[in-house]
């Protein structure tokens, strides 16, 4: 799901704070110009365009990160994967080429790093997740070579096919960290592809340990889809250990440390493998100017925004709101989930500064497109506040479709760029919001 993506250092214990070099003002200020920022920029717009709106984010590149998963496999470059991003910008926004380090709402403002004071009346917090790689011992430097890789970056899923397509057999290991991450059903998705890879091969696989390592003691939350995964996984002869987290790469051995986790994830026991290719699920957190601030959900480890889970309204301060990754949303962290999520906060806000009720409710719908090999997909719609499965199509979700590999490979991609980006989609929520008012 595209967000703008925080690769953060270690995190310090003080955050410093540049002198303040101008002081600007606006009506709505939304931190992120992901998929979260831009579909609900394009969505307020949309319904009225003299609002006064600012973005903040420093890249100057947009991605469709649910891409990122396919180049590791294959099926996409990763200049398939990115727009410029003047380009999907709102052109009615201001967009603050900058990165957003402190924020004040007490007072009703944001700090840049270039010491721009952004003032607001409204904020929405939506900058994405950070890939927190430090945590992992040896990770960021054995990255991108002797067979460590991830598709969670844009710069390593290239070297994930690179990897896949030359692999003459050993030990595949794929990995879930003791967080939760961004498209949870991603280290899987790379690991099937891999795998029919290996299948085609002459002889490959059979030379082949594949194993998917994971901090979790289920392959996905819901249980119907995790009940499939295992049958895919036992039919497929791949070896899955839970309660598996790895804790460090020894990059001149080839070999990868894992804690053994309890029901509680304690730590009980260390367990090292050998690999001879690892894709590395890193562990997330929301950005450090949010665990240190007075946004963040009180005594959490990972500093998600803590706001309301049908209004997406914080809980503290009523006229921020937040969405995506970085949101305290107890439900998958995916672009289907941010389709969802981005009407219920741009008619919240527009109610909100109307002085009129906030009726929209967020709820919990997310889908993860679920590949199990090339062309084939399980369309895993649900709702993430229950745990129940649901479906958009006139078809029984909880099976292996060649049609939804297509939708995830051409259509997905297009209702993203085409649509999604646009505030332009067309389910019946996205048509009303466009003939509503406050």
């Amino acid at each position: 799901m595209i967000t703008s993506t925080v690769e953060s250092a270690q995190i310090s214990n003080a955050i410093a704070t540049p002198t303040v070099t101008q002081t600007r003002h606006y009506q709505i200020v939304i931190i992120g110009a992901g998929a979260a920022g831009i579909t609900t920029a394009s969505l307020l717009f949309n319904n009225n365009h003299s609002l006064d709106i600012a973005i903040i984010d420093p890249s100057d590149k947009h991605y469709y990160q649910p891409g990122w998963t396919l180049t590791g496999g294959g099926v996409f470059q990763i200049q398939d994967t990115v727009r410029n991003q003047r380009d999907v910008i709102p052109k009615d926004a201001t967009w603050i080429q900058d990165k957003v380090i402190h924020l004040d709402p007490d007072q009703n403002r944001v700090l840049t790093r270039s010491g721009i004071q952004v003032e607001y009346d409204y904020l929405i917090v939506c900058p994405g997740i950070q890939i927190d790689w430090h945590l992992i011992e040896g990770l960021k430097e054995s990255l991108g070579k002797e067979g460590v890789t991830t598709n969670y970056s844009p710069r390593y899923a290239p070297y994930t096919w690179e990897l896949i397509r030359n692999f003459q057999g050993g030990n595949a290991l794929f990995t879930f960290p003791n967080t939760p991450i961004k498209c949870g059903g991603a280290p899987q998705k790379v690991m099937y592809m891999a795998d029919d890879i290996f299948r085609i091969k002459w002889g490959v696989r059979q030379r082949t340990n594949v194993m998917f390592l994971s901090s979790l003691n289920k392959l996905f939350t819901v249980p119907e889809y995790s009940n499939l995964l295992d049958n895919v996984v036992q039919e497929r002869n791949i070896q899955v250990k839970f309660r598996h987290n790895l804790k460090a790469i020894k990059a001149e051995t080839k070999t990868a440390i894992f804690d053994i986790l309890d029901n509680n994830c304690n730590v009980i026991d260390q367990v090292s493998y050998s690999y001879d290719m690892i894709h590395v699920a890193p562990p997330q957190s929301a950005p450090d100017f949010i665990k240190h601030s007075p946004l963040a959900v009180p005594n959490n480890l990972y500093g998600w925004v803590d706001v309301n889970a049908d209004t997406l309204q914080h809980k503290r301060y009523p006229n921020i709101f937040s969405l995506g990754d970085a949101s305290s949303l107890p439900t998958s962290k995916t672009s289907a989930a941010i389709r969802k999520q981005a009407p219920v906060v741009a008619k919240n806000l527009l109610s909100l500064m109307a002085s009129k009720p906030l009726l929209s409710q967020y709820d919990g719908y997310t889908c993860c497109p679920l590949i199990t090999g090339y062309n084939r997909t399980i369309m895993a719609e649900f709702n993430g506040y229950n745990g129940k499965p649901l479906s958009s199509f006139p078809l029984n979700p909880i099976k292996e479709r060649a049609i939804m590999w297509t939708m995830k490979v051409t259509v997905l991609p297009w209702i993203y760029w085409n649509r999604m980006l646009k505030g332009e989609r067309f389910e019946g929520e996205y048509i009303k919001f466009m003939q509503w008012k406050p």
